[in-house]
């Protein structure tokens, strides 16, 4: 599936749908100005506020959380990076006999490590290079432990942590694949955006013009911002990604 493409669309469906939504409240609002032209905004002025209120408060909190997640994710690539490279200079602590087995386990555990995000958005794949990690990693580990079997010098003391420390980091930065909010903050920001469309729409009643360019820009900023809350929460599939971080 192309998320990319499916974001797209959300926010242009979400773009048409409130200005469909502005031009409905504007139609509504004058007809109850031509029936009720004194009472047409009386004591609605605190509904709308509050319901505009919790669409500002609700986009800043989902927008502050995701730019927070994708920088944790951005950290989480130079955590496992300087693990990596922690794991792989102390590998010279083990036998010469055993070096160049484990240099070997090391580059396929980091190969299988890269395999599982070059395989994003396919699930199957994902799960399938998991897999392959959890294997490597257990050859590259079993590697260390024979080594000690063989010969104890203190090296282990070094090794073993930064080999934990590897692969800790390593299972964060997958589970952070999941770091999502729940689809009802989705939901819930889609139908406050719409709500606050109709509201708007009704409160442009009395002008004897339509404000197309007013419908156009409230429309449009809410629907880019939910657009971008949504690209920051996908950094490998949307036009906002950490792919480029990789390289490290």
């Amino acid at each position: 599936m192309d998320y990319t493409a499916a974001m797209l669309a959300l926010a242009v469906g979400l773009f048409l749908g409130m200005l469909g939504l502005l031009e409905l409240g504007r139609r509504l609002g004058r007809r109850r100005l031509e029936r009720d032209p004194e009472g047409a905004r009386s004591g609605v002025a605190a509904a709308d506020g509050a319901v505009f209120g919790l669409l500002g408060l609700l986009i800043a909190f989902t927008f502050s959380g995701a730019a927070g997640r994708f920088q944790d994710r951005r950290e989480l690539i130079t955590g496992e990076t300087n693990a990596t490279g922690t794991a792989w200079l102390r590998l010279d602590l083990l036998p010469a006999a055993v070096q160049p087995s484990a240099r070997e386990s090391m580059r396929r555990y980091v190969d299988a490590r890269l395999a599982v995000y070059a395989a994003i958005p396919d699930e199957a794949r994902v799960l399938q290079a998991c897999q392959n990690v959890a294997a490597r990693q257990s050859e590259l580990w079993r590697t260390a432990v024979d080594a000690r079997a063989s010969v104890e010098q203190g090296w282990e003391k070094l090794l073993f942590p930064a080999l934990n420390e590897m692969f800790d980091i390593g299972t964060r930065r997958t589970h952070a694949l999941q770091w999502h909010p729940p689809v009802i903050v989705f939901v819930l920001l889609s139908a406050l955006a719409l709500a606050c469309a109709l509201l708007a729409g009704f409160a442009m009643a009395g002008a004897l013009r339509r404000p197309t360019l007013h419908m156009f820009a409230f429309a449009a900023v809410i629907a880019v911002t939910v657009y971008v809350i949504a690209d920051l929460e996908l950094p490998r599939q949307g036009l906002i990604h950490v792919v480029g971080d990789d390289q490290l």
